[in-house]
Order: structure tokens, then C-alpha cells, then sequence
């Protein structure tokens, strides 16, 4: 029994990563960039959230307010400055959203210190049992938020005129030209879609573990991970990607020790590139 209660906190937190990795995904697939700063703004989504909750917000409140404020976020830094380097050398752009982790990470800490925070709503503690199982609520309305913004993000990309623009861009930058698409606008939506992916993601994983300035220096790569083990051309399977993650890794904290979970999850990385490497990278 202590394994199927192991599996359903892996899939339960799973969820969750599948949402971190939601935006890194979305960029990566249109605009062709690794953001390496999607750890710094799930971060700043975790903050803001705080900060709402001292001054006496729900977080399932705010985050719709974190979602918003972190797409203006992205969509003025993709137009005002990463626009400008959309299409040169992957080198530029990874350089770019380097510095910019950097820069964010270092001006919470300047802010905000170092200090651990967490985000503490009634509901973050409680659980309940199905049978000799005890599930936490807190990780299932993470898992539920996540599998709704995932099912909307797949609805905005297969069934609305700007889904349609999108993932013409993705897919032939010239052709969406000549049907009025204007690509440095589709560029900003997305990147601040993305952003305020990563903010939801922060106004959650502030409710299951501790927010520091530092957090984006594991989630980023984990991000990566599952982007590259979910592909990029469909929001669902990123979050089963995540599931994937979280699973594998509940199942070798249990047997091996929390210290080898990086280990696995990257290890079923070089797996998925080793079997399927064209389709983990397919554009969306």
C-alpha cells in the first residue's frame, strides 16, 4: 500500500511539472528559443502570490492576477528586447534569457532575501483517504488547475483564429506571412502566454513547496526534461511528460534515497532522445 500511495504523490505532483514545463514548451515550439529564464518567472509568479496572500488574497484568487501580470511581463521583454534577436545564432537567445535569469534571480534576492516562503491557505495542509490511501489536497487542486490550463492551451492552439496564426508561425514563418499573420505580435503573445504559464505554475508550487529566489536553478532544467520527454507539439502530453517525471521520480526516492531523483529524470531523458530523438523535438 505505501507504493500506490507513493504513485498517486507522483502523480499528483507530476501535474504540477507538467505545468512548469507547459511554457518553456510553447516558446520553444514557436519561437524556437530555450528560455532559460522560465525558472526565474515561475519564480516571480510564486512572489507575487505570496505577497497577495500576506495582504490577504487566496491564491487560486490571484492566480489569474499572477497569470496576467507575467504575460505583460514576457510580452513586453519578447517585443521590446528579445524580438530583436529572435532569429539569429541560438547562441544569442540562450545567452539573452541567460543574463535575464541571472538578473531576475538576483534582484528577488536583493527584494525579497533569501529567505525560504510558502504560501499557506487552509487547504494546503488538508487531505483525505480513499481507502488506506491519503491524498493531499493541495496537490490535487495543483493537478486539476494544471490538466485545465493544459486541456485550454490545446483548445486555444486547435480552435481559435489566434491558435490557428500560432502554430502557422511554428510552422512556416513565410507561408503565415503571406496570410496577414504578423509574426513579431504572434512572437510576444506567445512568449507572454508562456510567462504567465510559468506564473501559474509559481502561484502553485508555492502552495506545495517553499519559494527562494533560486528555485528556477532546478526547475528550469527539470522543465527542459520534461518539454523534451512530453515533445512539443501537444500541451496534454507535456503534463503527461510531467506525470512521467513525477512517478519516476516518487518511485526512486522510495527505493533509492531522494538523492538519486535528478539522476532518474535525466537519465529518461537521454532515453527519450536515444529512441525517439525526431519526435522529442518536433515543433508544434
Amino acid at each position: 500500500m505505501l507504493l500506490v500511495q507513493i504513485l498517486v504523490n507522483g502523480v499528483l505532483l507530476g501535474g504540477l511539472y507538467g505545468l512548469m514545463a507547459l511554457g518553456m514548451a510553447l516558446v520553444w515550439g514557436v519561437l524556437n528559443i530555450v528560455n532559460l529564464a522560465h525558472g526565474a518567472f515561475i519564480m516571480l509568479g510564486g512572489y507575487l502570490v505570496f505577497f497577495l496572500f500576506t495582504a490577504g488574497l487566496d491564491p487560486l484568487v490571484s492566480l489569474p492576477i499572477a497569470m496576467a501580470v507575467l504575460f505583460l511581463f514576457g510580452y513586453v521583454i519578447q517585443r521590446s528586447l528579445l524580438n530583436l534577436i529572435v532569429r539569429s545564432a541560438l547562441l544569442n537567445t540562450l545567452l539573452f534569457t541567460f543574463g535575464l535569469d541571472v538578473v531576475l534571480t538576483y534582484l528577488a534576492q536583493l527584494l525579497f532575501s533569501a529567505d525560504f516562503r510558502t504560501i499557506n491557505p487552509s487547504y494546503a495542509g488538508a487531505n483525505f483517504s480513499v481507502g488506506a490511501v491519503t491524498v493531499p489536497v493541495g496537490r490535487l487542486i495543483a493537478f486539476a488547475i494544471a490538466v485545465a490550463l493544459a486541456l485550454l492551451l490545446y483548445l486555444l492552439l486547435e480552435r481559435t483564429r489566434l491558435g490557428r496564426a500560432i502554430r502557422a508561425t511554428a510552422q512556416n514563418l513565410d507561408a503565415a506571412r503571406l496570410y496577414g499573420v504578423n509574426p513579431a505580435q504572434i512572437y510576444a503573445i506567445t512568449f507572454g502566454i508562456g510567462a504567465a504559464l510559468a506564473g501559474a505554475a509559481g502561484t502553485l508550487y508555492g502552495i506545495v513547496a517553499q519559494i527562494t529566489p533560486y528555485i528556477g536553478v532546478t526547475l528550469t532544467p527539470k522543465s527542459f526534461v520534461i518539454a523534451i520527454i512530453g515533445g512539443l507539439d501537444n500541451p496534454l502530453r507535456i503534463v503527461a511528460g510531467g506525470i512521467v517525471i513525477g512517478v519516476a521520480e516518487a518511485v526512486t526516492s522510495l527505493y533509492l534515497g531522494p538523492t538519486y531523483t535528478d539522476v532518474v529524470s535525466f537519465g529518461l531523458l537521454v532515453l527519450i532522445l536515444v529512441l525517439r530523438p525526431a519526435q522529442s523535438l518536433k515543433i508544434a
